[in-house]
């Protein structure tokens, strides 16, 4: 997972450098400097400003975290620090915003030194700045506690583990290959929408740029990625032909991908047709490029694809997946897609098998197929609603082990999915949330992140994991 990147911005009163010699701000240097220090040997990049006093030293701290593209802003209250003069830069970067609230000292009792006022009085200027971020309409992560002698670092940190999935949402940029599915209307959110409200680019693809990409494919890189393929995968006898036109197709959008700098991808199989010059439907690379981190969703969803490809920037085992036929006698649902997952979930070795391709005359692909493995993770949607807004829907599953010999699914991709509750009450408590067909499911997920990712965005965040009666828990 990429090194996450903080600006970490420290506060404080230009009265106090009136009326006090220069020295006398060094104590509070050296506790932000320890504060830097800390996060950088827990694994942070840090970047650094000078201490912001006033309107222009905030709005010039900020534009350099901006242009550094951190992943989350990191207060720090040095002293007092009124609001009005970092309130303003504060609310208007759409770079997402951790407070942390501490002090040098832990001990503030009767026997404490009154000279340590001075670098222990933060907290009223947190109180200040956090009032006017709430009237300002910004929404922030909080987290108290002394630095040396609690876990406040690292809450702080999980919390930007949030703020990068955030920073890496709105920094979406998603191709599309073909339209959105004629009819399917629950994913479907108008291009300027996406852009204005989300931060999501989307980037139609032109195919005939794909198809000379395919025919620029050298046999030799050809070659290559087919052996790769068979290191990673049991290929079935009898579909060279199948693999190597899927190969080829996916080398075309690997390439596509890294030339418009895309997070992610979505392709609506119907568009993929012998007009559109494409020789198969790259079933295979949207796998791959989920296995790398790239989003990714079908059918043209645009929005599912975002955020698959947000959610792996945070937990790189993450797959886009659909609800697909609940077993009622065994409490779970079957999860599957046409032939899109990520790899690195399945089971044992996955296959690749050649895919029967009904749907258009373009010749048949290649896709991995296999059971997604055992263990914890967290079933995400993300549903759009009126005016433009939009519910975070998260629900803690458990993925079940499939015993051999009782999987009669093995040329399909496939998974069993227990949530904590019964599944009619899952299945009517995820409609009555509006959660849409498309979703991602993440392994070994935690669920203050996923949340504190929806409080950053300003998304009502619905948690499905009680049992009838309180139906479900909102988090605003």
């Amino acid at each position: 997972m990429k090194q996450i990147k903080i600006g970490l911005l420290p506060l404080y009163l230009e009265l106090y450098d009136r009326i006090s010699p220069p020295e006398k701000r060094k104590p509070l240097e050296a506790f932000y400097a320890s504060i830097a220090d800390v996060f950088r040997r827990k694994g942070l990049e840090v970047i650094e400003s000078g201490i912001c006093r006033l309107q222009p030293e905030f709005s010039a701290a900020i534009k350099k975290f901006e242009t550094a593209q951190v992943d989350a802003i990191v207060t720090l209250h040095l002293a007092y620090s009124p609001s009005l003069e970092s309130a303003e830069a504060l609310a208007r970067t759409r770079l997402p915003v951790i407070v942390l609230d501490t002090t040098p000292d832990y001990d503030f009792s009767p026997a404490q030194s009154p000279d340590k006022i001075m670098f222990n009085h933060g907290i009223h200027g947190v109180q200040d700045m956090c009032n006017l971020l709430i009237r300002n309409g910004k929404t922030y992560l909080i987290e108290a506690g002394h630095w040396q002698n609690s876990d406040v670092l690292a809450r702080v940190i999980a919390r930007s583990r949030a703020a990068r999935i955030a920073s890496s949402f709105r920094r979406s940029r998603v191709g599309q290959i073909g339209k959105s599915f004629a009819g399917m209307g629950d994913f479907s959110v108008p291009a300027n929408v996406l852009k204005n409200e989300l931060g999501i680019r989307s980037i139609p693809c032109d195919c005939r740029v794909l198809s000379r990409a395919c025919s620029s494919i050298s046999e030799h890189d050809l070659d290559l990625e087919i052996k790769n393929n068979r290191m990673n995968f049991a290929v079935r006898p009898g579909i060279e032909k199948a693999h190597r036109r899927s190969a080829r197709v996916g080398l075309a959008v690997r390439r596509w991908l890294e030339q418009e700098k895309l997070t992610a991808f979505t392709v609506n199989f119907m568009d993929v047709t012998r007009s559109s010059g494409l020789p198969t439907v790259p079933f295979l690379e949207a796998g791959l490029g989920m296995a790398r981190g790239i989003g990714y969703a079908g059918e043209g969803d645009v929005l599912t694809a975002a955020l698959v490809g947000a959610l792996a920037s945070g937990f790189p085992e993450t797959t886009f997946t659909e609800m697909f036929c609940p077993d009622w006698k065994g409490q779970s649902i079957f999860l599957s897609h046409m032939g899109e997952v990520n790899p690195r979930l399945l089971s044992g070795k996955p296959a690749l098998a050649e895919y029967p391709f009904i749907f258009g005359e373009v010749e048949n692909p290649v896709k991995a197929v296999g059971c997604l493995r055992r263990g914890k993770a967290v079933f995400v949607n993300l549903a759009p609603l009126p005016g433009d807004q939009f519910r975070l829907i998260l629900s803690p599953v458990t993925i079940k082990a499939v015993k051999k010999g009782a999987d009669r699914f093995s040329d399909t991709v496939r998974g069993w999915m227990k949530p904590r509750v019964k599944i009619s009450d899952f299945l009517a408590d995820y409609s009555r949330a509006g959660g849409t067909h498309h979703a991602a499911l993440v392994y070994n997920a935690d669920m203050n992140i996923l949340s504190g990712f929806g409080k950053l965005m300003g998304w009502e965040t619905v948690v499905i994991e009680s049992s009838r009666g309180s139906m479900f828990t909102v988090h605003r």
